[in-house]
C-alpha cells in the first residue's frame, strides 16, 4: 500500500486538527512521533485502538513520543469522539486526504466482498530528525500500545 519504507524522511504536511489549529509535521522536529492513520472517527476498531493508544499514552510520552491521530473525518467529528473517549492527544481533520495520501494509506479495500476506496489503518513512528523509523501495517487495535512500546 504505501511506498514508504523505514529510513524514508517523513513526508512534510500541514493539516488542521480538531481545534481548527494548523499542525505541520516540522511542529514535531526534536520530538518522536507516533502517527497513526485510521479510517473513521466513532466506529468499533478505530475507537478501541484510540483508547489503547490514550489509555498508554503516559507511557509514551516517558518515552519522548507525541501521538498524532489522522483520519478523513470533519473537526467537529474528532472533536466529539475526543470528547466522548476522552482521547488525550490531537486528531487531524484531513479531509482533502493531503496527509492520507502523502503518506499511501488510501487505496482500494474490500469489506464483506465489497470493494471501495478508503483509508488503510497503519501507523508510522517518526524520530526526532523527521526519519520513519517504524511502520506497522498490521494494526492490532487493542494491543496497538504493545506494537509500538515493544
Amino acid at each position: 500500500m504505501t511506498t514508504l519504507k523505514i529510513g524514508d524522511k517523513a513526508p512534510e504536511f500541514e493539516a488542521l486538527d480538531n481545534f481548527g489549529n494548523a499542525v505541520k509535521l516540522s511542529d514535531y522536529l526534536g520530538k518522536k512521533l507516533v502517527l497513526f492513520f485510521y479510517p473513521k472517527a466513532s466506529t468499533p476498531g478505530c475507537t478501541a485502538e484510540a483508547c489503547n493508544l490514550r489509555d498508554n499514552y503516559i507511557t509514551f510520552l516517558s518515552k519522548d513520543y507525541d501521538v498524532l491521530g489522522v483520519s478523513a473525518d470533519s473537526a467537529k467529528r474528532q472533536q466529539n469522539w475526543i470528547d466522548k473517549h476522552e482521547l488525550p492527544f490531537p486528531l487531524l481533520a484531513d479531509e482533502d486526504k493531503s496527509v492520507i495520501e502523502a503518506f499511501g494509506v488510501w487505496g482500494p479495500k474490500k469489506f464483506m466482498g465489497r470493494e471501495y476506496e478508503g483509508i488503510h489503518r497503519t501507523t508510522f513512528v517518526i524520530d526526532e530528525k523527521g526519519i520513519i523509523e517504524d511502520i506497522i501495517l498490521k494494526v492490532k487495535t487493542k494491543e496497538h500500545s504493545n506494537q509500538l512500546l515493544k
